[in-house]
């Protein structure tokens, strides 16, 4: 399917060429080179058609039915088809779909469950704790005690004693779970069996994983934690934005925690977006790709470690690698770079126990493209050809460029 009527390409061409070819020359970057960054995806056509929706034009301060401005009965009805397909597809009682973000998630979630000062026990940024988890140029570093929990030193994995061990001893009023660079499955009812030890409050920042969980290749936080905060997109697939779940005896406190308290009018037409998402979440079509989505990323990271790599944890659970190329003789910053020059995309993240950056690859956005463990075991290959010096930019650019022609995000 074109993606060019959703750009509404013509229209915006004749009367803002030089935003048009912006917006075009975006597209061009998306579809000649790799997109590996494990934070981002491709969503449908439809769900950038109601990105670009007349809901746009809606201000719906409020909640269904009990909106600040008139004129929201169109709108209000797609803000409950959201949260009805959010609730059904994740099994929670209750759906929270206004929030900007996955960081205004959070700090929702926060602000629903804590008060300035209270402790907070979450996975420390060295470890892939995010920047809401405490860091000091966060709100929730300065708002918060945060104490944080690491990573044994030899596997990789969360050290469940030390979480219990911290918990037992700072008494924290919640417990956070969730990482941005933590490829494995995170054990759930063991973060609900410590936060019910000590009474505290369980969060579980699902923001990677959602999209597997909807597709059934991810365990569910639902049932464990107090509150999920997630993304929508990601492997999710769907708009720039955030959410909530949660259980009914919270459902006011986290409305009230993201309008009025932190956010103002709701976004309607990227609400509509993420029904959209939701539904297309919901098909067999999607488990189909969730489940792709980890095959491929297991591939990946079993390719780049012949390759001489060092992947974290010795693997991954999920859609996201983590991965030290000092052995081939660079580090993660310099390595980003050497692959941006050769069309491949991907981020630079802390590594655990270590002095170096290490880089972070996701398969969500090339499974969306249609990929499979072929293309990812040749995808190892070429990087670590760039890596090794073995293959030249220009060269790679070249395969990598025949790569995504053959697997166009958009075709057409």
């Amino acid at each position: 399917m074109s993606v060019t009527p959703v750009l509404e390409a013509d229209v915006l061409r004749r009367q803002d060429p030089e935003l048009a070819e912006i917006l075009l020359g975006e597209l061009t970057r998306q579809s000649t080179t790799l997109q590996l960054v494990a934070a981002e995806n491709f969503t449908s056509p439809a769900v950038l058609a109601a990105l670009g929706s007349p809901l746009a034009n809606k201000y719906a301060e409020g909640y269904p039915g009990a909106r600040h401005h008139g004129g929201c009965e169109i709108v209000d009805v797609a803000e409950r088809v959201a949260v009805d397909r959010a609730k059904a597809l994740f099994g929670a009682e209750h759906a929270n779909v206004q929030s900007h973000s996955g960081s205004s998630a959070v700090l929702a979630a926060y602000a629903a469950l804590l008060r300035p000062g209270d402790t907070v026990l979450a996975l420390g940024l060295p470890y892939g704790g995010h920047l809401t988890h405490g860091s000091p140029a966060n709100f929730s570093g300065r708002w918060f005690d945060f104490v944080g929990y690491g990573v044994d030193a030899e596997t990789g994995l969360i050290d469940y004693d030390q979480v219990r061990a911290l918990a037992r001893t700072h008494r924290p009023k919640a417990i956070v779970c969730g990482s941005i660079a933590y490829p494995r499955h995170i054990d759930y009812a063991l973060f609900r069996e410590v936060a019910d030890e000590v009474g505290a409050y369980f969060i579980a920042d699902a923001a990677h994983p959602i999209g597997l969980v909807a597709g059934g290749a991810a365990p569910n936080p639902v049932p464990y934690a107090d509150v999920v905060c997630a993304t929508t997109h990601k492997v999710l697939r769907g708009p720039r934005g955030g959410m909530l779940l949660c259980g009914s005896e919270l459902a006011e406190r986290v409305d009230r925690a993201v309008f009025p308290f932190t956010q103002g009018g709701a976004q309607m037409n990227t609400i509509a977006a993420k029904a959209v998402a939701f539904g297309e979440a919901a098909t067999p079509a999607f488990t189909v790709y969730a489940h792709q989505v980890v095959a491929n990323a297991r591939v990946l990271a079993a390719g780049l470690a012949a390759e001489g790599l060092v992947v974290t944890t010795g693997g991954t659970d999920t859609h996201l690698i983590t991965v030290d190329p000092m052995p081939l003789g660079v580090d993660g910053r310099v390595a980003r770079g050497q692959l941006a020059a050769a069309g491949m995309v991907l981020d630079c993240c802390a590594l655990p126990h270590g002095d170096t950056r290490g880089l972070r690859l996701g398969t969500a956005a090339v499974t969306t493209q249609g990929m499979g463990e072929g293309e990812m075991a040749g995808i190892a290959a070429l990087l670590a050809g760039v890596l090794r010096g073995r293959v030249d930019a220009k060269r790679a650019r070249d395969e990598v460029r025949e790569l995504v022609d053959a697997f166009a995000p958009y075709p057409g």
